[in-house]
């Protein structure tokens, strides 16, 4: 029996550490040795096929073992949720999915419990994008401009790729120390680019640094 894990993040920004963290708990948790990784950076749009996960699947084999952190890794969409599993389920390969503590083995059961989780991932995409827009739409309708303002330094380009990522997370209510370390930024860094971007309702007033206090001078009266 071979253990398999997939990881995948949709950008070089994003960070696999977090997801193969979580894989190599659980891992140890039902001891499974030697765990085998694949480690994709490509958007879930794309065809699982053509994916490091269809690569996966052809060196599977009955009996294996294929670990993801969560449904939504396998694909972005439920359609192809059911294909992956429906694949796994023909060549005799379980999927453990570690964030729902959830054993995909081809049974009606568990492509029930894959329907659900799937159309649930998708419909929360849905809303986040959805609130996303709207925020936008306000924006626009009371007449701030959107994006960067006009000649202003590029400083924080490093993470204009990741715009999607970070309007997701705020939109969750992910802390900013977090969305700082998975963008591998200083939260200062994250602030101005927030500031930037016309995301300034998600940055709460902040405590001013504290004055040091002056040692007093040595031999004075």
């Amino acid at each position: 029996m071979t253990a398999y894990a997939y990881i995948r993040v949709s950008t070089d920004a994003q960070d696999c550490a977090n997801q193969r963290h979580g894989v190599e708990l659980y891992a140890a948790k039902q001891n499974f040795q030697d765990v085998v990784f694949f480690e994709d950076t490509v958007s879930g749009k794309k065809s699982w096929r053509d994916r490091l996960l269809g690569q996966l699947m052809t060196e599977a084999k009955a009996g294996d073992v294929l670990i993801v952190s969560e449904i939504s890794r396998l694909a972005r969409s439920t359609l192809q949720v059911l294909e992956v599993l429906q694949e796994a389920a023909e060549i005799g390969l379980s999927v453990h999915v570690v964030k729902s503590n959830m054993v995909m083995d081809g049974s009606l059961n568990s492509r029930i419990t894959a329907v659900v989780l799937g159309l649930a991932a998708e419909i929360e995409r849905e809303f986040i994008s959805a609130r996303t827009t709207e925020a936008l739409a306000r924006r626009k309708a009371a007449g701030f401009s959107l994006g960067r303002p006009k000649g202003t330094k590029n400083l924080v380009h490093k993470l204009d790729p990741s715009y999607r990522q970070i309007s997701e997370m705020l939109a969750r209510g992910e802390k900013k120390s977090v969305i700082a370390r998975t963008m591998k930024v200083t939260p200062q860094t994250l602030y101005d680019w927030l500031k930037l971007n016309g995301f300034i309702r998600y940055i709460k007033v902040r405590d001013k640094p504290r004055q040091r206090k002056k040692k007093p001078a040595e031999g004075g009266s």
